[in-house]
């Protein structure tokens, strides 16, 4: 009998979650034992369960896909990583493989791809989705400091220049030199435009 791969499913949406996990259980060599709404559950559900493969969505509330990620990596290393988002962002794909993670799914992709991409992870390989690898090696690295990024975060839900130094606890001229390299960085019009294109790489 085959060995069964033991699989967690992490999503903050019920019904994504429960499909994926319904879906995976059909497989006869892959068992879904544990399940979780959110980013900060990933690493205590997975070392309870012993999940071997971690299915990771980006965006969840408390720590997202990416972090949860990296905290696999630091403190259950044998747990291995696929991301499975709606976002097929290059960007997204680069911060991905930087946090340790071995597999990058789309979630519109057919579902024998996903189980294609546990079974290949399970193994040691890799799985990544090869036009968003083509597209992750024109895009290039994330040009973006941390700081820039977390300006731009802010500058993304409408906040001013004197807003975003607020929040952030910095200056407004610090602000403003933040944007304006960034908006060089990304060849923006604007703060807002700069965010925007940093958002739709993947780099915020």
């Amino acid at each position: 009998m085959a060995e069964v791969i033991r699989v967690l499913v992490a999503d903050d949406q019920a019904l994504v979650r429960g499909g994926l996990a319904a879906m995976l259980n059909l497989e006869p060599d892959i068992e879904v034992v544990a399940e979780v709404a959110s980013g900060d559950r990933v690493l205590a559900a997975a070392s309870e369960a012993k999940a071997e493969v971690a299915l990771l969505d980006v965006q969840m509330p408390g720590t997202d896909g990416l972090t949860a990620a990296a905290e696999l990596r630091t403190h259950l290393p044998a747990c291995r990583v696929i991301i499975c988002t709606t976002f097929g962002r290059p960007g997204y794909l680069t911060r991905a493989m930087a946090a340790g993670a071995s597999g990058f799914v789309l979630k519109d992709a057919p579902p024998e791809q996903l189980v294609d991409a546990i079974r290949r992870v399970h193994a040691g390989l890799r799985a990544i989705n090869p036009e968003l690898a083509a597209e992750s090696m024109v895009t290039g690295a994330n040009p973006l400091t941390e700081r820039e990024r977390e300006v731009l975060r802010t500058a993304r839900e409408g906040h001013t220049a004197a807003e975003i130094a607020k929040v952030l606890h910095l200056s407004s001229g610090t602000v403003r030199n933040h944007l304006s390299s960034a908006i060089g960085k990304t060849n923006a019009s604007s703060g807002a435009d700069a965010a925007r294109i940093a958002d739709n790489n993947g780099w915020l």
